[in-house]
């Protein structure tokens, strides 16, 4: 392979010390030296001026469908990532047999909000066991790498079947049988194992998760199977992760195990200070020799609505049902016509609840371009029909027809009971939190927080108008390194001789997020938010550039990665 040379740009190296200007030099997808490099190269990059940073590593995507049909893992690999990792929140296609692959592709259809017509002519089923799935992705090239772990949906499913649906408890022999599974996906290259316990995960069909109820027996049984093998994490989304009981009995799956343990966690409205019991849980467990840690992510975890969008203010209305499956252009023809607008809007929606909760004009915000995630009350929809002296839901209903019925309206759901991100830069700023849930690969029709790389360097150490901010090299640290070590990947994150040459080159005063758009470029013609950003130079893996000037270059040095890396 060619050697590079990147030249004098600041380099960032993801330890958290301060930055310094360096030459980077590559060879064969390793870096080789760091300083004043004076020998030349087959190609060098002027860095001057801009920062030079290691890959970012998402810890938590959805991108075990997408990686079987596609090679671009769009969009995080628009932001900066060269490492995500997968299999998630429990759920996944593998193991699976045959006759069960209707009950996975509805439970990802309910709980990543992927649209089963994509995934039934999407995936291509070539496995069966967990094995083989990574067998099937290990042929494929991509344009950033991927790790896996094994769900423990499908893992249920496949071991009780139908019984797994309905949630019965599992058998001792039930449980041996899952926890055989889970370690033999482990020792043949997951990187760990995950389990959903929340009501929120629901198929499409409307049932919780098979894993909701999971007893501890089952789930001990599993996490001492993957400890025998000496690798591998837990990864854990809950209801109650301030619950000291709930606490208690996942902690002890990190004790029992020897592995480590990370857990979602977010502020939700209606508790909005229990979060920070919840760390303090982690902290004390941590201080007691455990690995733990929280996902947290770095801004609210926010609704998109739209009228190409799964949801809007009015989608509950009873007249919305006439046109909801029209085209765009012929919705917003029905809803510039006064009669229509004036029945809608005099109408009652169907679920008041519903309604109050993710609809709520004083929490919901006109999303522009570039889109401001940090909104003040001023600018939430009641607030600006105040100010014009409007009716709120007529506002709202003329904005959405703006930009051809392109316009999209943000709800901040987690993260934003104050109004502000001062809760998010609090667990940010705790030392055993990890910057996570961008859920990229999923929810395609109303969340779009893949971009969180870009937004976390933009906002959190540059743009926020009030309140702490962060060093850069310290986010840097966050996105890169310590999410590398999270997941055993130790050769990368860092810039410096002899690890993986995973690079960005960042226009630093440039890096901007645009507004969430809608393509329609999934298998059966599916469609998702993308969101696009300015200010990646270059985005390199491996030693190869798969991005240059914001654009893909369509180099696919991406692999899949089998295992720990020392």
């Amino acid at each position: 392979m060619a050697r590079q040379i990147i030249r004098g740009g600041t380099v960032v190296d993801g330890t958290g010390n301060a930055p310094y200007s360096a030459d980077v030099a590559i060879e064969d997808g390793r870096i080789v030296e760091v300083g004043q490099v004076t020998d030349r190269a087959d190609e060098e990059i002027d860095a001057r001026g801009l920062l030079v940073t290691p890959g970012f590593v998402d810890i938590h995507t959805h991108y075990d469908g997408q990686a079987t049909w596609s090679s671009r893992i769009a969009p995080s690999s628009s932001h900066g990532v060269t490492t995500a990792i997968m299999g998630n929140c429990g759920v996944g296609f593998a193991p699976c047999r045959p006759g069960e692959r209707d009950m996975l592709v509805r439970l990802m259809e309910g709980v990543e909000d992927i649209p089963g017509v994509v995934l039934e002519e999407g995936l291509p089923w070539g496995w069966e066991s967990f094995p083989d799935y990574l067998d099937a992705l290990s042929k494929r090239q991509f344009d950033i790498d991927l790790g896996t772990q094994v769900p423990h949906a499908a893992l249920r499913i496949y071991v009780m079947g139908k019984r797994a649906a309905d949630r019965e408890p599992a058998t001792d022999a039930d449980a041996a049988a899952m926890a055989r599974l889970a370690a033999e996906g482990v020792q043949a290259g997951a990187l760990g194992f995950s389990t959903s316990r929340t009501l929120a995960h629901r198929s499409s069909d409307g049932q919780p998760t098979p894993t909701m109820h999971a007893e501890e027996p089952e789930l001990v049984a599993i996490a001492e199977e993957i400890g025998r093998t000496g690798r591998g994490v837990l990864q854990v989304v809950t209801d109650h992760p301030s619950d000291d009981a709930e606490f208690a009995m996942l902690s002890g799956l990190a004790r029992r195990s020897g592995r480590p343990l990370s857990i979602s966690l977010g502020q939700a409205d209606r508790a909005p200070d229990k979060w920070r019991h919840a760390l303090e849980l982690i902290e004390g467990a941590v201080d007691s020799g455990l690995q733990i840690k929280a996902q947290v992510c770095g801004r609210a975890v926010g609704l998109v609505y739209g009228l190409e969008l799964s949801l809007n203010p009015f989608s509950s209305h009873p007249s919305w049902a006439e046109i909801a499956d029209l085209p765009l252009t012929a919705k917003v023809a029905a809803l510039r016509n006064p009669a229509f607008k004036a029945r809608l809007l005099a109408e009652a929606p169907a679920d008041r609840a519903q309604q109050d909760r993710l609809f709520n004009f004083e929490r919901l915000y006109p999303l522009a371009d570039p889109p401001d995630y940090e909104p003040p009350a001023s600018d939430s929809i009641a607030g600006r029909a105040r100010a014009a002296g409007r009716d709120p839901a007529e506002f709202a209903y003329e904005l959405l027809l703006e930009r051809d019925g392109k316009a999209t309206f943000y709800r901040p759901l987690l993260n934003y009971a104050a109004g502000n991100l001062d809760a998010c830069a609090e667990m940010l700023g705790h030392r055993d939190s990890l910057v996570s849930l961008g859920d990229g690969g999923a929810h395609y029709g109303f969340i779009c927080d893949a971009s969180l790389p870009t937004f976390m360097l933009a906002h959190w150490t540059r743009d926020r108008r009030h309140g702490r901010r962060f060093p850069v090299a310290e986010m840097v640290k966050a996105l890169s390194r310590d999410n590398a070590l999270a997941v055993g990947l130790a050769d990368r994150g860092l810039i410096a001789p002899g690890y993986k040459a995973d690079l960005n080159i960042i226009d630093y005063d440039r890096l901007q997020l645009a507004a969430p758009r809608v393509a329609y470029d999934l298998p059966a013609g599916g469609r998702r938010l993308l969101q696009d950003a300015t200010g990646y130079r270059a985005t390199i893996v491996s030693g190869i550039v798969t991005q240059r000037d914001d654009r893909p270059t369509g180099a696919l040095p991406g692999r899949l990665v089998r295992g720990v890396r020392g």
